[in-house]
């Protein structure tokens, strides 16, 4: 099933509840929350307060994307502010797997990102265990980068190994994802569309999460709201 995840870090932050609505209200499934610590990765971004104040105003999914350092630390403050999805960086934590199985004790979906310098072979141990395996197509921190194409071959690869294992995780896909690369995404085998600036910089908000639906349609069977 393909779901779209806007990612609120482009998002006005002024209207950040009005900006979710729309979208939301379009179609959208995830709701995409990228939290920065400027360690892990040079940028601050929003942290377990917003997470709790935006939670009462929205009923999308949340996929709350932990680039921090030590990520362990906070699970459980996050778990409890509301996000759904809790997805932190192989490159971040020194045990994949206790941590994992703490989200799950938790009652939340475990998800594991990879930068895209990391071999998704890393991810092979963990899979059978993850709700979803994230692969950036930009190296993390800031949002409007250009899309990194070595994303596709490695989408590729994970998507095959997943096919051979049988699992169902998602696949997700972050970074510099917009119209001009979605198709190429799709046909990489990504369930999970991220896209930022793509859809909350539009004129239309709205329409551009019904454009990105369209495209989506045209390649799978879209997950029912």
């Amino acid at each position: 099933m393909l779901k779209l995840a806007p990612s609120i870090l482009a998002a006005n932050f002024g209207c950040l509840a009005e900006d979710m609505a729309i979208v939301e209200a379009a179609g959208a499934h995830y709701a995409h929350i990228d939290v920065m610590d400027g360690h892990f990765v040079p940028n601050l971004s929003l942290g377990v307060p917003v997470v709790q104040s935006i939670r009462k105003q929205s009923g999308l999914i949340f996929d709350v994307h932990l680039m921090i350092s030590e990520p362990e630390k906070y699970v459980e403050a996050f778990a409890v502010a509301g996000a759904d999805i809790i997805n932190f960086h192989i490159e971040a934590t020194k045990d994949p797997a206790a941590l994992i199985r703490r989200i799950h004790e938790l009652g939340k979906r475990p998800a594991m990102t990879l930068k895209d310098a990391t071999p998704v072979e890393a991810v092979f141990p963990f899979a059978a265990d993850l709700d979803m395996i994230l692969l950036m197509s930009v190296e993390p921190g800031f949002g409007g980068q250009k899309f990194m194409t070595s994303a596709l071959r490695r989408a590729k690869d994970l998507r095959a190994f997943l096919l051979r294992e049988g699992l169902q995780t998602e696949l997700e896909m972050d970074g510099g994802i917009d119209l001009s690369n979605v198709d190429a995404v799709l046909d990489a085998g990504v369930d999970v569309l991220v896209a930022g600036s793509a859809i909350f910089n539009a004129a239309n908000k709205a329409d551009a999460v019904r454009v990105f639906l369209r495209h989506m349609q045209a390649k799978g069977e879209v997950s029912a709201l």
